[in-house]
């Protein structure tokens, strides 16, 4: 059996304060609650065709070797896939939320290269917000 990916299902992110992580990704990002379960801890967004789940430090689902949370390390980051891309209006945006985005720059993805920034939610996990490839790039292996 050969298991073929089309593409990311869900994250899960471990908050401590869900309610704010959930103003960012939504106010600041687009993204929507699509679903609550507050007896599991669990809030779930939605992201274009995925979702990104917030798990309640300490709720039901969460297993404490998951790592640090509120520290950055229960994950590396999120990719957004964000079109338009316009790096300038994006960064405007996000300063206009109080966060800092990085300089926007070229860089490979799921789709091939296409520009890309970074910057981190509330809670420290880095997100990476990235707009379509470029037509014309060609890569050699």
């Amino acid at each position: 059996m050969k298991i073929h990916i089309r593409e990311i299902d869900h994250i899960v992110i471990r908050a401590s304060n869900v309610p704010e992580m959930t103003r960012f990704y939504c106010e600041v990002l687009g993204c929507s609650v699509e679903k609550e379960q507050p007896d599991l801890g669990l809030t779930q967004l939605r992201a274009g065709r995925s979702l990104i789940d917030l798990l309640k430090v300490g709720a039901k689902l969460d297993h404490p070797e998951n790592g640090v949370p509120g520290a950055g390390r229960n994950m590396d980051h999120v990719c957004l896939r964000v079109e338009p891309f316009d790096a300038e209006a994006l960064k405007a945006h996000l300063a206009e939320h109080g966060a800092r985005p990085g300089e926007a720059a070229l860089r490979y993805g799921a789709d091939g290269f296409g520009q890309s920034l970074y910057l981190f939610d509330p809670e420290g996990n880095m997100v990476e917000l990235k707009g379509p490839p470029e037509a014309a790039r060609v890569t050699s292996l």
